[in-house]
């Protein structure tokens, strides 16, 4: 198969390829056609990076911003920061970088990105956040987006998602220009008895966090990484007329493959934001929804040009192997496959059309995966963690890479 965009250029390379790892990318298209990218770095070596650095776990946390003005050929860092899983966004003619080191972290510029304010903390003390670089939504002259805090120590299963709402010309480096939405991790939403219609979890709770065949890790089933949009379509049956209503997709990380998690958010006539799970027209829960490469992170993006919803994610070919037969080159259990990623429409966010294979590495270390996009004029503009051959796993990348979709509305059928 064709690929829709190979790699066009590398961002950031890894300087210690064994010990440090970038990750975490995130793509914004200023209204001036420059690009600003953001990433972090992962690894044992970025404690001997030079710079500021976070610490998260115990762990040293370090960020950077590079920004491109020819169309992403060539890219510029700009500055180091000290926090993670950081997303760049646009609001009020400024742009904003929002992530966490334990604590919730956002800084600002006014000049495109080259200057940078101090960085400003919008969580309660004591609190520990997490999340990926995933979508950003605008409306009703708000920003919306959705971080995810842990709601006692832990993973997945532990995670909260919490929808955030800003006004875009509030200054959103202030902690009382935000409102945050009620928590619902997920222990406290799913039950694992009314699950095994679905196959899930995949394997036995009991050795889930543990080891199973092959001595491969297993974590605890749960939901991370989510994004947030609107049903526009008046026909929809998840339609809010008033417009007060945002669906949050997650990551279903069950060990299982093509599945995602959808819960719902609801704005309150006192400004208060109610977060719960979707219902069926019959009453029933709706927790999973099938969902290309819902298994590992994956980012959404609406066109209001086209009224279409995209989805960014990374495509499973081979999660019915034993995991005891894996090779030793394949990263973690069956579903953990990343080198392929993929691109998807859809006009109501349950029934997904193929666009086309995106990139797709030669081996499994040269992944292409937890990517970001966005779009600038008539391009999708891409962000991949990816490998090449110096890459020591298909986890543990190497480099950053861009990636552009020419004339990607053409796609639709």
């Amino acid at each position: 198969m064709k690929k829709l965009a190979p790699v066009q250029s590398v961002v950031v390379r890894s300087p210690a390829p064994e010990s440090i790892y970038p990750g975490s990318p995130g793509i914004l298209s200023l209204p001036g056609g420059r690009l600003i990218a953001t990433n972090d770095f992962g690894g044992p070596g970025v404690e001997k990076m030079p710079g500021e650095k976070g610490v998260r776990w115990g762990r040293a946390a370090l960020g950077r911003i590079s920004v491109s003005d020819d169309g992403g050929d060539t890219w510029r860092a700009v500055r180091d920061f000290p926090f993670i899983h950081a997303r760049p966004f646009y609001a009020g003619g400024s742009v904003y970088i929002i992530g966490h080191c334990m604590d919730l972290m956002i800084m600002r510029s006014d000049d495109d990105g080259e200057t940078w304010s101090e960085i400003s903390v919008l969580s309660d003390p004591g609190q520990s956040w997490h999340q990926a670089p995933c979508n950003v939504w605008h409306a009703k002259g708000n920003v919306y987006l959705v971080m995810e805090r842990y709601t006692r120590k832990g993973w997945a299963q532990e995670i909260a998602p919490v929808l955030m709402r800003g006004k875009e010309t509030d200054d959103l480096t202030q902690r009382e220009n935000w409102a945050f939405a009620s928590e619902l991790p997920f222990y406290e939403a799913a039950d694992v008895k009314e699950s095994h219609l679905f196959g899930m979890p995949m394997y036995d709770l009991e050795e889930a966090g543990g080891k199973i065949g092959g001595g491969r890790h297993c974590a605890p089933w749960g939901w991370l990484e989510t994004n947030v949009v609107q049903i526009l379509d008046p026909d929809h049956i998840w339609h809010d007329e008033t417009g007060h209503t945002f669906h949050l997709f997650a990551r279903a990380h069950t060990a299982h493959t093509n599945y995602a998690c959808v819960m719902k958010v609801v704005e309150k006539e006192d400004g208060s934001m109610e977060t719960m799970l979707e219902k069926t027209p019959s009453g029933e829960t709706w927790l999973y929804l099938p969902w290309p490469g819902g298994q590992m992170k994956f980012h959404m993006l609406y066109d209001e040009e086209t009224k279409t919803y995209w989805l960014l994610s990374t495509q499973s070919t081979s999660s019915m192997i034993r995991p005891d037969r894996l090779g030793e080159e394949r990263y973690g259990l069956p579903d953990n496959e990343r080198k392929r990623l993929q691109l998807h429409f859809s006009k109501n966010c349950v029934d997904w059309c193929f666009a086309g294979l995106v990139d797709m590495g030669k081996e499994e270390r040269e992944s292409r995966h937890y990517a970001s996009m966005c779009i600038r004029g008539e391009d999708l503009c891409i962000l991949s963690r990816s490998g090449d051959q110096e890459s020591i796993c298909a986890h543990n990348c190497n480099i950053i890479t861009f990636h552009t979709v020419k004339n990607f509305r053409e796609l639709i059928y």
